[in-house]
Formats: C-alpha cells, structure tokens, sequence
C-alpha cells in the first residue's frame, strides 16, 4: 500500500482535509473505542498535522503540539490509524516521521505523549520511557512517556 505523507498548519489544511482528520479521530476515538469525550479541544489550531493518505483515503494521522500546550515540551498527539490499515507498518512509520517533524520543528530533544496504556510496549519500541504513573483519562488508562534525541 502506496503512502502519501503531508504535513501542514493548521490553516494549510483544506475544508476536506479537515474534515477527514476529524472524521478518523472520531471513528476511532469515539466510536471504535467507546469513548464519548470532547475531540475539539482548541489545540489543533497551533498544531502541526501529519497525515498518510492512501489514494483519497486517510489512513494515519497525528498532531504535533508545540511546547506548552499539551506539555512544557513539544509532543505528539492524537495518534491514531485507519482500522482497515492496521497492521501494516503505518502506525509505525507514521510515529517515526513524527519524532523527526517535532525535534526539526521546534528545535528540541525532548518529545512528549500521552500514550494509551495498552500501546506502551509499541511506544518503547520507538525509544520513549515511561516517566508517569498510570492515570484514567476519558476513562482510558493513560501514561506520560518521553523521548530523548
């Protein structure tokens, strides 16, 4: 599977773009996970958007956050892929481009995650360390994790 990778702001997106970024985050955050919880939460307009299109399709997709907003050090957030491109490598490669946009960015060593906890094992593969206790967010059991260039 052939994969287009696009970075852009906030307002570089298009109304379609947008609209799929939010139409994914909910089909899995919401829906797949059975989660009701408020995805629109005025970070995004200072983020960075990276997304993994497949033909018209976004099949990945994460958010980079500037330093001071999600953390005091910049991070990734809203990881999430397609359910009909899993186990592919996406999520993998995805994380990979994502780590480098976000040390290039903003011209740091340390990156930041609020990883589901399940996911933590995929996580350290990348190189981030646990650095906080378990915590329910959404009532999802969550872990800060860093990474360290």
């Amino acid at each position: 599977m052939q994969i287009t990778w696009q970075y852009s702001s906030f307002n570089e997106l298009t109304p379609a773009e947008l609209y799929a970024v939010m139409q994914l985050r909910n089909q899995v955050f919401v829906v797949e996970q059975n989660c009701v919880y408020q995805d629109a939460d005025n970070k995004d307009q200072g983020s960075f958007h990276l997304m993994g299109w497949h033909n018209d399709s976004l099949i990945a997709y994460c958010r980079i956050v500037p330093p001071g907003i999600a953390f005091a050090a910049a991070s990734i957030g809203r990881v999430v892929s397609s359910p009909d491109a899993r186990k592919k490598g996406h999520g993998r490669a995805l994380m990979e481009q994502a780590i480098d946009k976000t040390l290039a960015e903003f011209d740091c060593k340390i990156v930041m995650i609020g990883a589901q906890l399940y996911l933590q094992k995929f996580y350290e593969s990348l190189g981030f360390v646990q650095v906080s206790e378990p915590y329910l967010e959404d009532n999802i059991p969550h872990i800060e994790m860093q990474f360290t260039a």
